[in-house]
């Protein structure tokens, strides 16, 4: 039997891991094991819950005022006692995150194999978005095993000296976890509140796009619904505290727009689906709103997922308030573009990626 380790420690990691954990706990080869690090911690902990998934360890390490450096410290050391007891003989790691990064590096010391789940996502920008360029590089230098979602992040692999037959071209798990939590029935009392209009979904987030970029970024979507009576929006507000200080600032007295806590990953897929279109500066959710015909404004000046912009499901709008405001404008008006833009390819996959995961996996390690 594999003994396999699988680490994570934030919301977006948990969303896109557990189709994973749920795919190995269907077959009888592997012996799953999880830790969570709880660099998020109740957004995590609502996600395993929706998933009905329990964490055999818990490294607990979220404080207040933490900084990158301590979640890096708190994270190798926690995670090398769990790979001193477990003797893992394969740890995936997802994405970008700081637990994904000293994770493998902890892994990398130890010389353990290390499987990567969404490698190859690239900006070419080593501060955008920061740390994430950094960390996601650095885990596909030490991975053994690099599951690529698309063809686009397999090329980016392979320019940078990977060899092929470390890499498997999976999709994204993302697509595999929204067919357990879009319903067509789901409704609650923000939606019931916009139902008669078109819903502008707004996230963000980014440590680049606080202070000012984040005030532009409101601004512009003061702006819209002052303009259009058909229009509202909601702002699942992130728990930084900057972040929502500046949302109750710009936002918070605007009738046509609420501002409400971060939602379960069931709650916000739905909302999506219920959406008009969504403006967001998150990664995973570029992925997540084309898989239902959702147009994405992406409030950053690069994106690691250029499959979206290529495919026309995803446009890069940046932080300036006067190019949000039109980009927005020209979807509501047109609806021409609103219509390419609903009805493109999803590029990141066919709900498969989980299966295709565990039997390289199986495959790969005997």
């Amino acid at each position: 039997m594999i003994k396999i380790l699988t680490v994570f420690g934030t919301r977006p990691e948990a969303i896109k891991m557990c189709p994973v954990i749920r795919e190995m706990q269907r077959n009888s080869d592997i012996s799953n094991i999880l830790c969570v690090t709880g660099q998020h911690r109740e957004m995590l902990d609502s996600v395993l819950d929706i998933f009905d998934i329990c964490a055999d360890y818990d490294l607990n390490i979220m404080k207040d005022n933490q900084t990158l450096l301590s979640v890096t410290q708190c994270v190798i050391e926690g995670i090398d006692k769990i790979l001193d007891k477990v003797s893992p003989d394969l740890v995936l790691v997802h994405g970008d995150t700081t637990t994904a990064y000293a994770t493998a590096l902890a892994c990398f010391y130890r010389k353990i194999p290390i499987g990567h789940v969404e490698a190859g996502l690239r900006t070419y920008d080593i501060k955008q978005p920061f740390p994430e360029e950094f960390n996601r590089k650095s885990i596909d230098m030490m991975a053994e095993i690099l599951f690529a979602p698309t063809e686009n992040a397999r090329r980016n692999l392979i320019g940078e000296g990977i060899p092929e037959d470390k890499i498997t071209v999976t999709g994204n798990t993302i697509i595999d976890a929204m067919g357990m939590t879009v319903k067509p029935d789901y409704m609650d009392e923000n939606l019931l509140w916009a139902s008669d209009s078109r819903l502008v979904l707004l996230t963000a987030h980014r440590r680049e796009n606080l202070g000012e970029p984040m005030k532009r970024i409101f601004l512009a979507v003061k702006r819209i619904v002052e303009e259009y009576e058909d229009v509202k929006c909601i702002f699942p507000v992130h728990l930084n505290p900057l972040v929502q200080e500046t949302a109750e600032k710009v936002l918070g007295n605007v009738d046509k727009i609420r501002l409400i806590r971060p939602m379960d990953v069931v709650s916000f897929h739905n909302y999506i689906a219920h959406s008009f279109l969504v403006l967001t500066d998150s990664g995973g959710i570029q992925e997540e709103a084309p898989a239902i015909g959702k147009p994405v404004l992406v409030i950053r000046d690069v994106t690691e997922r250029p499959e979206g912009i290529q495919s026309g499901s995803l446009k890069l709008v940046g932080t300036d308030e006067k190019n949000i405001y039109s980009s927005i404008k020209c979807l509501l008006e047109n609806k021409d573009e609103y219509h390419k833009m609903s009805i493109a390819k999803n590029p990141y996959g066919d709900g498969n990626a989980s299966k295709r995961i565990v039997d390289t996996v199986l495959n790969r390690i005997k």
